[in-house]
């Protein structure tokens, strides 16, 4: 009978928050009786869910847009470049429907317009977990919605306002839905983690017959209950962030911080209107380590944002030297169609932009290399993501899917490992940016007959 139901395809784009959305979206059309098809020409309707945070971003969307009008011809946008329903349909003015982030509500009206449901509650069944877009192992865990900074190089705000925090109770709920589905690793996202539940007062709200505070280090406590390991990610550097590290600490979550520095000096952050304290930031990178000396620490960075010096880009090199992060990403200053930054004097030359940009990142390998190099000869407990040719590909807890390393484990096949198995790994290589090693079979074999055990 499934044949008979309508078909929809699905273009997610963007970051792990919209591909939440993207998730969202998927589960509400099955519990509703639509198929998802992989092919323009099998859907009645596409979908394009859309990324507008930066001009590449942009122009990947409407790109997206065109081939799915190209292909199919009936096109429904949604997403953060829906908030700028004006440019999508001057390139697109045949589009169905155009609506902005999170707007679920207006994404199914559409749907239902274009291609009424044929709903058969005997054969078209979700999972309680919902659809994921994610592998079987691993899901993201959005707890909350927009954000309240007004940083001069992000118009994040205007896409998807001020933040909204989820329920702490909902929050844990679908955390634990999710591990009951298989989910191994819960990457907890929003666009501030480290505000989460201000806006409601870090008000109290009842999981497992406890009371938890709408807070960070409250979520974590709960997520600490569950079976999987928890890893933390877009954390903005509040003092508040410290009292986390001593559950990491104990192992109740991930010792892993995705903290977006930005910068390094104290006038080009203010010029971005992000915390400026440099000196009280390498003491808190410390402090964290003393505490947690297992702790990965992540950031992102921007080089050549206006009025950036070659003596404050030198700055902010040597702030590299001194915290010796264990994983970085960079980018050139964009400019971002609505930022206040684009205002600023002192645009930095395109080519002087990427030199730096090269010439960070090449610093900054040195130091991951030297990092990963310590590893050699330890044991690290990995979560395996992916296995071909004897070779199983995984992730030790100090690397997030698709943003930082791998460990490569080379005998996979002797060690019968599988997708989604914990396994403990004997690292015996390293390179600039990933790991290698030999499962230890002996170690993981007890591990599996534990698992069989309380199944």
């Amino acid at each position: 009978m499934s044949q008979l139901n309508p078909k929809v395809g699905f273009v997610s784009l963007g970051c792990p928050k919209a591909l939440v959305d993207s998730e969202r979206i998927l589960t509400q059309l099955r519990a509703e009786g639509y198929d998802i098809v992989p092919s323009y020409d099998s859907a009645d309707v596409v979908v394009v869910n859309t990324c507008g945070f930066i001009d590449s971003a942009v122009t990947e969307s409407l790109d997206a847009i065109g081939e799915a009008m190209n292909a199919n011809g009936k096109v429904i946008v949604t997403g953060c470049l829906g908030k700028r329903p004006e440019e999508i349909r001057k390139a697109y003015p045949d589009v169905l429907a155009v609506s902005g982030p999170q707007d679920y509500t207006s994404v199914m009206e559409a749907v239902h317009a274009a291609l009424p449901p044929k709903h058969d509650p005997f054969v078209d069944l979700v999972p309680d977990y919902g659809i994921k877009l994610t592998p079987r192992h691993y899901a993201y865990l959005k707890i909350s919605e927009g954000c309240n900074h007004h940083c001069s190089f992000c118009i994040i705000p205007s896409m998807r306002g001020k933040l909204v925090s989820r329920p702490v109770d909902e929050v844990l709920r679908e955390a634990e839905r999710l591990v009951r589905g298989g989910v191994k690793e819960l990457l907890v996202v929003s666009q501030d983690t480290s505000a989460y539940g201000v806006d409601v007062k870090y008000a109290e709200r009842m999981w497992r017959d406890k009371a938890y505070q709408t807070r960070m280090k409250s979520l974590c406590e709960g997520l600490s209950e569950l079976d999987a390991w928890t890893r933390m990610h877009y954390v903005y550097p509040y003092p508040h962030v410290d009292d986390v590290v001593p559950l990491m600490a104990e192992n109740r979550i991930l010792p892993y911080l995705d903290i977006p520095f930005q910068h390094a000096t104290p006038r080009i952050l203010k010029l971005m209107k992000r915390p400026g304290a440099v000196d009280k930031t390498l003491e808190r990178v410390q402090r964290w380590r003393q505490l947690c000396p297992d702790i990965t620490v992540r950031s992102t960075f921007i080089v050549g944002f206006p009025g950036e010096t070659e003596a404050e880009f030198e700055e902010l090199l040597s702030f590299l030297d001194e915290a010796q992060l264990d994983r970085v990403g960079a980018f050139a200053y964009s400019p971002v169609t609505g930022a206040t930054a684009n205002d600023l004097p002192g645009a930095v030359p395109e080519e002087v932009k990427q030199e730096r940009l090269a010439r960070f990142m090449a610093r900054q390998a040195e130091i991951s290399a030297a990092r990963l190099e310590a590893k050699i000869g330890t044991v690290q407990q990995c979560l395996v993501d992916a296995i071909e040719d004897g070779i199983a590909v995984a992730r030790s807890k100090a690397d997030a899917p698709e943003i930082d390393g791998l460990v490569h484990i080379q005998n996979a096949d002797e060690a019968k490992l599988r997708v989604g198995q914990f396994v403990n790994v004997e690292i015996t290589e390293s390179d600039d940016h990933d790991l290698y090693g030999d499962a230890l079979i002996e170690a993981n074999a007890v591990g599996r007959q534990l698992d069989l055990k309380v199944l």
